[in-house]
């Protein structure tokens, strides 16, 4: 999805570039074998936002003069970066991108389809990382890829208003309804927003409702569909419920997570599901409700619910002439000192579990122990070589479901069968 508008702008999905070739027998884990060696990267990205890699970037030219990192921006776009990675990647021996930062989703597809190099975890510091990202960089039991940033969704409130009647934050799904039916028109706000446009956020949006309710989408590996349930109705009947009863607004049915973070910062919300940059944003000076927000964990039907893992992974192409400076790019990327500066100059949530206990990261960064908890409690999308035709599926569903013209009853059960129909190897 889009990581650079999830945490920066939403969404931060970087590549590197390298040019070369691999011995037709294959690629061997971290590329051991022909064309193994040192040289000149090129990192792609879909839109740095932020502005923080160059300097990320200088420090690693400093040190490396050989095995320099050219910058290069794809379009700041989920759908195109995918696009333009998928075609270069079908060149074979052809391909540019030898190293790629993919969001999280894709992993499994690029790894069914042979396009990056099983790595060796022995090189890599995973277990430092925040536990469930690294379950995002494997497939098929092995390791891909090395996580780089993560998130989780965290739901924002007026902590002004709520103060205001005396009741704390909701911990469930009721609680959020009951608010935002009746504390919010008082106030001149709508009551609850996500992302609701049909693209890659109303997947997440969805699957977070069906997994707070205790449902699943897909199988561990995406092998079996599973969304044929209770549970999964019981979320799905949340959001369409929403809308239908009006505390979700009919205009977040166009919000993607820009549109949503900004009618919140307008003060017109008084509650958001979001990425951690929107809290970030928001509090800014000059922003009309900076002082004026918290952030929790999502609610649930019963308690706290379960948020879906943002992201994105570092992988190498399986066509890299220098598989080993790229896995030494990979390393010094998700060190600790980088890490911390993908926090602080990037506002992207890193993946070393260490920054998130910091006092001085924590003054600075107030929801990162939110954070933190959100993202160990956290669970995968559904892993599946074909996910893109999955997330597709999920999009068109629950966009029936929230505009009335499906049940959701009737929805699950469409759900279940659109996705057995997708191919999963």
């Amino acid at each position: 999805m889009r990581w650079l508008r999830a945490a920066g702008r939403c969404l931060l999905v970087l590549g590197v570039v390298l040019t070369g070739c691999v011995s037709s027998n294959g690629p061997s884990a971290d590329g051991a074998g022909a064309g193994n060696g040192r040289g000149p990267l090129t990192l792609a990205t879909a839109g740095d936002l932020t502005g923080y890699l160059s300097t990320v970037l200088d420090g690693w030219n400093r040190t490396h003069p050989g095995e320099r990192v050219t910058l290069v921006e794809l379009p700041d776009s989920a759908d195109e970066t995918h696009a333009q990675m998928v075609t270069d990647l079908r060149g074979g021996d052809r391909s540019r991108f030898d190293v790629l930062n993919i969001d999280v989703t894709w992993t499994a597809e690029f790894a069914a389809a042979g396009w990056i190099r099983p790595l060796d975890p022995g090189r890599f510091p995973l277990d430092s990382f925040l536990r469930p990202v690294v379950d995002t960089a494997t497939y098929d039991g092995r390791l891909y890829a090395v996580p780089y940033v993560t998130n989780a969704g965290l739901l924002l409130y007026r902590k002004d208003v709520l103060a205001k009647e005396g009741v704390p934050p909701p911990r469930t799904w009721a609680e959020l309804e009951r608010d935002a039916k009746t504390i919010a028109p008082k106030y001149g706000l709508d009551g609850y927003a996500g992302q609701f446009l049909p693209y890659e956020g109303l997947t997440v949006n969805a699957a977070e409702a069906v997994y707070s309710a205790g449902g699943t989408i897909l199988g561990d590996e995406g092998d079996r569909v599973t969304v044929n349930s209770a549970a999964a109705r019981e979320g799905i009947d949340f959001l369409a419920r929403g809308v239908r009863e009006g505390w979700i607004p009919k205009q977040a049915l166009s919000y993607k997570e820009e549109e949503s973070k900004q009618a919140f910062q307008d003060g017109r919300l008084l509650f958001l599901r979001n990425w951690s940059y929107a809290y970030a944003v928001a509090s800014a000076p000059g922003s009309p409700v900076a002082g004026k927000i918290g952030a929790v964990r999502l609610p649930g039907p019963d308690g706290l619910g379960t948020s879906v893992l943002g992201g994105s992974d570092l992988a190498v192409n399986s066509h890299a002439r220098h598989p080993d400076s790229a896995a030494r790019l990979i390393a010094y990327l998700t060190s600790e000192r980088v890490q911390r500066q993908v926090l602080t100059l990037g506002a992207l949530p890193p993946v070393r579990a260490a920054l998130y206990e910091d006092p001085a990261l924590i003054r600075r960064f107030p929801y990162l122990p939110t954070l933190r908890a959100s993202v160990l409690s956290a669970a995968p999308r559904p892993k599946s070589p074909r996910y893109g035709q999955v997330s597709l599926v999920v999009q068109a569903v629950v966009r029936d479901a929230m505009t009335g013209h499906e049940t959701p009853e009737a929805a699950v059960r469409r759900l279940a069968r659109e996705l057995a129909a997708v191919p999963q190897r």
